[in-house]
């Protein structure tokens, strides 16, 4: 199965000097947990939501001070958008990550796919199987 109907387009990005200040101001008005920190339309980090907890709040840095290039995870992982779900949840298992940056076959990040979304696509497939086995159970 193609991911193409689980990539997140429109996703949050900032550039590296953005201010975590910033950054956790977006977060909140977009209702999301991460932002894409990107140069040249690729994706160079991530940061997260928890990144500015632990990175930033536990470390008594200002937010007002620190920038994205502080505290994002560099180099992200990335699967490109032609993927398997099987890709991703591999690329997922093996960084120990929630959220992919996806990439087309030059490296520029067209969207994201979070960990919540596979698991709703892979509840809603398990409850489609369920219907079978039940449909083709006999009745003892």
């Amino acid at each position: 199965m193609a991911i193409t109907d689980l990539i997140i387009e429109g996703v949050e990005t900032a550039g590296p000097s953005a201010t975590v200040e910033a950054l956790a101001m977006r977060m909140a008005e977009a209702g999301v947990g991460s932002i894409i920190i990107e140069e040249n339309m690729k994706p160079v980090g991530i940061v997260t939501d928890r990144d500015i907890a632990t990175r930033v709040d536990a470390r008594d840095t200002t937010a007002s001070s620190a920038t994205a290039r502080d505290i994002m995870t560099s180099d992200p992982v990335t699967v490109t958008n032609d993927a398997g779900l099987l890709e991703v949840t591999n690329a997922m298992a093996e960084a120990s990550v929630r959220r992919l940056p996806i990439v087309n076959d030059n490296g520029t990040l067209v969207g994201i796919i979070t960990l919540d979304d596979v698991m709703l696509l892979l509840a809603t497939e398990m409850s489609n199987l369920g219907g079978v086995i039940q449909a083709e159970s006999p009745p003892y």
